[in-house]
This record gives C-alpha cells, sequence and structure tokens, in this order.
C-alpha cells in the first residue's frame, strides 16, 4: 500500500494490492446486512470503516522501488463506506426524502470530521451503482476518501474556477446556474434550494448536474431546508434515470466540494454533484475509450438537448408514479 508518484501529470497513483481480495458480489453473507456481526442491527444510515482500503490513518511504509524520479510516499488517508439503508435490496430512489435527509446529515458528519485531520486535503464523497461500474457489492452504499493530496481533477476544476474568477470577478459556477437558466432546454429539475441540468459541455449523454442555488462551497455550509432539498433532488434525480429505460441505471456521482485543508476558495468555488453514467441506451454502453482516456478528448455520441428532453419526462414520470424501485 503505497502512493507513486507520476511525473507525467504532477499526480499520484495509489497502489493497493489488498483490495484484489474484496468479496465480489456475495449471494450471501453481505456484511453490511443487520445479523451480519460487522454491522448495528438496528440502524438506518451508517459509516463503516472501508475493509480494503486504499488509503490509511497509519500505513506501511512503501515499497523500497522508488527513485529521485519514481517518488514514493505512504498512502496516508482514510476510505469508508456509507451504508444508505439496512435492506439489501433499497435502492436510492425508493429512500423516503426523510431517509435520504439522514443520509445528507451522515455525509456532513464525516466531511466535517474527515477536514479535521490536518493531513487530509481532499475529501471525496461518492457512489459507484451498477455492475457497468465496478460494484462488487449490491448493498446500497457509496463511499468516503480522504485524500492526503489534491486529486488532479479536482485541483484542475478548482484552477480554472479561479482563474474564470480573476478574469469576470464572478463565480463560474454560478455563470453555468444563470447561463443554464436562460437557455432552458437542458434543465432537467428545479426546487427551492438546487437545480439539476445536463450541463452545455457533458461528456457522458446523461452526464447530469445538482447543482446548490446559493453559492455554498461545502455540505457543512447547507442549513437544515438545503439539506432537505438536497435529499429531495437525489432522490427523483436518480428515480428519473431508473425510469429512462425502465431498468437500474448505472452510475458515478462525485460530490465536488471545498478542500479541507489548504487555501480559501470561497470567492470562487460552489458546491455541485456530478453523475458520470455509463449507458448511452438501453443495452449499449458508452465507453471511455483511447481518445477519452488517452487524451483525455472526450466525445458524446448523443445530441446534449435531446438527452436533456428524454430526461426531463423520465423525471416527470416518477413524479406522477411516487416512490418506486426498478430491479
Amino acid at each position: 500500500m503505497e502512493l507513486r508518484y507520476n511525473p507525467l501529470l504532477d499526480d499520484w497513483t495509489m497502489v493497493a494490492s489488498n483490495r484484489k481480495d474484496r468479496p465480489h458480489l456475495p449471494e450471501t453473507d453481505c456484511p453490511f446486512c443487520p445479523g451480519s456481526g460487522k454491522v448495528p442491527e438496528d440502524y438506518d444510515v451508517y459509516a463503516y470503516d472501508n475493509d480494503f482500503p486504499a488509503l490509511m490513518p497509519d500505513p506501511p511504509e512503501p515499497d523500497p522501488v522508488g527513485s529521485s524520479l519514481y517518488r514514493t510516499r505512504k498512502a496516508v488517508g482514510k476510505c469508508e463506506v456509507i451504508l444508505y439503508s439496512p435492506s439489501h435490496t433499497a435502492t436510492l430512489p425508493e429512500l423516503s426524502v426523510d431517509h435520504i435527509e439522514k443520509l445528507v446529515d451522515l455525509w456532513t458528519e464525516r466531511f466535517v470530521e474527515l477536514g479535521k485531520d490536518p493531513r487530509h486535503q481532499y475529501v471525496l464523497i461518492f457512489e459507484n451503482r451498477g455492475k457497468e461500474c465496478g460494484v462488487t457489492m449490491f448493498h446500497p452504499h457509496g463511499q468516503i476518501y480522504a485524500y492526503s493530496h489534491m486529486p488532479l481533477k479536482i485541483r484542475t476544476e478548482l484552477e480554472n474556477c479561479r482563474k474564470y474568477y480573476e478574469r469576470k470577478g464572478s463565480c463560474l459556477i454560478c455563470d453555468m446556474n444563470r447561463e443554464e437558466r436562460t437557455f432552458g432546454g437542458r434543465i432537467i429539475a428545479e426546487n427551492d434550494h438546487f437545480v439539476a441540468y445536463l450541463p452545455f459541455f457533458t461528456d457522458y449523454p446523461y452526464g447530469v448536474f445538482i447543482v446548490s442555488n446559493s453559492h455554498k462551497t461545502a455540505l457543512s455550509d447547507f442549513d437544515r431546508a438545503e439539506r432537505r432539498s438536497l435529499a429531495d433532488m437525489l432522490q427523483k434525480v436518480t428515480g428519473a434515470m431508473d425510469n429512462l429505460f425502465d431498468r437500474l441505471f448505472p452510475y458515478m456521482m462525485v460530490l465536488h466540494q471545498r478542500p479541507v485543508n489548504g487555501e480559501d476558495v470561497e470567492d470562487y468555488y460552489h458546491f455541485h454533484i456530478e453523475f458520470y453514467p455509463p449507458l448511452r441506451e438501453a443495452d449499449k454502453i458508452k465507453y471511455y475509450a483511447s481518445s477519452e482516456m488517452g487524451a483525455w478528448a472526450a466525445c458524446n455520441p448523443h445530441s446534449v438537448e435531446e438527452c436533456a428532453e428524454r430526461l426531463r419526462e423520465a423525471y416527470r414520470r416518477f413524479v406522477r408514479q411516487g416512490r418506486r424501485g426498478i430491479r
């Protein structure tokens, strides 16, 4: 277990050979279910230390294979699993808004707590859903990684938001919200405190953003009404995804928040959630292939505006039908 420096990208790769031993889609003996002995017998949502972490508070020394060019360092950090429900088969849109609000509260609590460790630079809250996204446990859950380095994509996003603020004197993501509202055709849903849309530049056909209306940088900035609005938006947007093709919709969901220890980004950064769903049709995957992976040259195979209309109609169907699961 260690971090290895990539001098081409000025970034760090996590090496965690212990993760190859993770259970893969077990049909019985789920460790996240009550009765397993690993979680409480009665819980709504629960934070669970990852049994196969890529980062640890007290990791071992790196293997002695580094050099002045190929640097290594300890894989300092924390990996947690966030259990959404004691029900092994529950899905996010099946949960009540009250229940999802408890999840938002737990995310907030862990974000604040993990941010207290001065070694942590960034706390990433995320979910992988579906076999297409590499899920190894079907029990509804997400994860949190607390990194001792700033991940490259987040660093790039922060830098571009800072540059935009220096040029324009305004927040880039606030301006994106205004631009999307002005156009209107890519908006999926709105409530009192959040807006969901397919951004103009999305590289995934259904790569939704959920963005706060107010200029705030992290979950811990939100009041009670905003947290409930976020819970409502998460339920309905994920429900819309399931309704899109009448199947459980795989996605990667990532909460983009301010760094926990470092420079003040309050003027120019803005809380948002990004979804990366790999489906382009009910039975077709939008792969990140050579161009996307090798050059970061994304190519969306669908019209963003047409996808927005399809997802918007799926959202309307979910709201009309009410909460229900799709297996």
